[in-house]
């Protein structure tokens, strides 16, 4: 079992990421806007299980352009332009075309967001599961990777093995904690609460072979509306 995740529909509303702290009662660790974009969690941790990740990017949604590089663009100097704008120009933000420059030709500007939600990868070779020297870590029947708190001893040895930086450990006990895939719920026909609480259909919980008969039609479709580079990651099974 595993999970689908579609970018393409993501809205970046987060209620992944609040479904998963409520379930799982995860204390909160993002209520102070870090200044870098609306993304207040910054990344996965011991305190953040799945995340949403807001990415500007400097080209269209249609008609993508693979090659186009972003690093001419400062998010931080386009803030801070933004923050003294008259009430009479409040529609007016830093990402809106000056008049001079109308947006393109089919109604899209050139600056676009780009919301992904990213949560443990569950691997099929999992590093973190074979440098545990006391078994915390297990692999389930549904091919998901467990911390068994009540085992970890927090050597922290899994921390550097994940090639992800998924696996964290809590600065107030030690132990190490990650995404579960909501094993408890999976085991009495539940659905991980995040993909539960996806309004969007972003987050796509089930069978493997399932989802990446799915995942594979959905490229198909993105490529035909001219998402050029849309591409399936994990698509090889080893």
């Amino acid at each position: 079992m595993g999970f689908f995740t579609d970018t393409s529909v993501c809205i970046g509303c987060k209620a992944c990421e609040v479904a998963c702290k409520e379930w799982n009662a995860i204390p909160e660790d993002g209520l102070e806007l870090t200044g870098m974009s609306y993304d207040n969690t910054q990344g996965l941790g011991a305190d953040t299980w799945r995340h949403v990740a807001f990415i500007e990017q400097n080209k269209p949604m249609g008609h993508a352009r693979a090659e186009t590089a972003h690093s001419d663009i400062d998010v931080l100097a386009l803030a801070s332009e933004g923050s003294g704008t008259p009430p009479a120009e409040a529609a007016m933000t830093p990402t809106t075309p000056p008049a001079d420059a109308p947006p393109s030709p089919d109604g899209r500007t050139e600056l676009r967001w780009l919301m992904a939600s990213d949560v443990c990868k569950h691997c099929t070779h999992a590093a973190c599961l074979d440098v545990c020297p006391t078994g915390a870590l297990f692999r389930t029947e549904y091919g998901t990777v467990v911390v068994q708190e009540d085992i970890c001893n927090g050597c922290g040895y899994c921390v550097p093995a994940c090639p992800y930086g998924v696996i964290d450990q809590r600065k107030d006990d030690g132990r190490v904690w990650k995404c579960t895939l909501c094993y408890d719920r999976l085991g009495v026909g539940m659905e991980p609460a995040c993909a539960k609480a996806c309004p969007t259909d972003s987050i796509q919980y089930g069978p493997l072979d399932e989802l990446r008969e799915r995942a594979a039609a959905r490229v198909e479709e993105l490529h035909d509306i001219g998402v050029d580079d849309a591409r399936l990651y994990g698509h090889d099974p080893d």
